[in-house]
This record gives structure tokens, sequence and C-alpha cells, in this order.
């Protein structure tokens, strides 16, 4: 049972990433990056090359757009520090395929608490702006508040980050 898992929220260019590679770098030992995001276009695939880049050689870096709990079934083990990034992208990704959000969503946190090694998951809070004025974009934003409560209820430790400090929402740090 893992004991080891923190979600880290906050909105964009909050420091979140930078704050979850942290904790697994600070663990020790192998590091394995699951990636959710999609290249769509060159602006994206920079991005990506230049995330790598700054992570550098120490990572092994999984693309998952969809599998999400197969990824961390794959990859979760004891000694070994698993970074998710990012959990919104994985739910638009889920969105755009017309799979069970609520299904994938429930399997993944009943996995979550049976998963060895560290296991660090970031996600944009997008629940604290104004009601989006379609039904698609209130429909992502509801998804992503009730999984980021499911998953703050299994989780030790919750973080929400602003302006890169770390605010500790459950839990101490890792």
């Amino acid at each position: 049972m893992t004991t080891d898992l923190t979600l880290v929220l906050g909105g964009a260019r909050s420091g979140k990433s930078r704050y979850a590679e942290g904790l697994v770098t600070g663990l020790g030992g192998p590091r394995v990056y699951i990636a959710t995001s999609q290249v769509w276009d060159a602006e994206m695939a920079e991005r990506v090359a230049k995330h790598r880049t700054d992570r550098g050689p120490d990572w092994t870096t999984v693309e998952e757009p969809q599998d999400l709990a197969g990824a961390l079934r794959r990859h979760a083990a004891a000694g070994t520090g698993v970074l998710v990034d990012c959990l919104t992208l994985w739910l638009t990704n889920l969105m755009m395929a017309d799979r069970d959000v609520e299904a994938e969503s429930a399997a993944l946190v009943a996995l979550l608490p049976t998963l060895p090694g560290r296991v660090v998951l970031v996600s944009n809070e997008v629940g604290l702006g104004i009601v989006p004025d379609n039904a698609l974009a209130r429909r992502f934003r509801d998804h992503a508040g009730r999984l980021h409560q499911s998953i703050a209820a299994v989780a030790p430790r919750v973080v929400l980050t602003v302006a890169g400090l770390p605010m500790f929402v459950k839990g101490i740090p890792a």
C-alpha cells in the first residue's frame, strides 16, 4: 500500500511541476515521468522537448495519454519515484476520445492506495475562476473537481502551489 502519495495542485505556471519533480528527485533511486500530454502542434513539441531537457537523463519518460492506471501499474515500484504530469491533460484526452471519464477516474482512485513507491500527481486547479460559458468546459471543470476531491481523500498529502510556493493543504511535507 502506498503511503507515499502526493497530489500537487496549482494554476498555470504556479510552480507545481517543479515542486513535484523535486519530491521525486529527493527520493533518490529510479525516476519515472508519466507524461499525459499529446503533441498537437509545434509549440507543444517545443514545450515537451524543453521539459525533457530540463529533467535530464536520470528520468525515464513514459508517454501515456489515456491508460494512466495501466502505466502506473507497470511503473510504480518500491524505491521508485513516479511523477504523473498532468491529470487535467489526462481528463482532456479521455473526454476527447469519448471515454467514460467517471469510470476511468474511479479506477485510478481505487488503484492509487495500492501502489508501491513514491507517486506524485500533478494537476491544474481549474475551479477557482468563473463558471465557463459552454457545456464542454463546465463538464471538464466538474470532472477535474470531482477527481481532485477523490484523490485528496485517499492521498496522505495534498499541496497547492501559488507563485512557486507550496502550501500544505493536507499532511506534512514529504
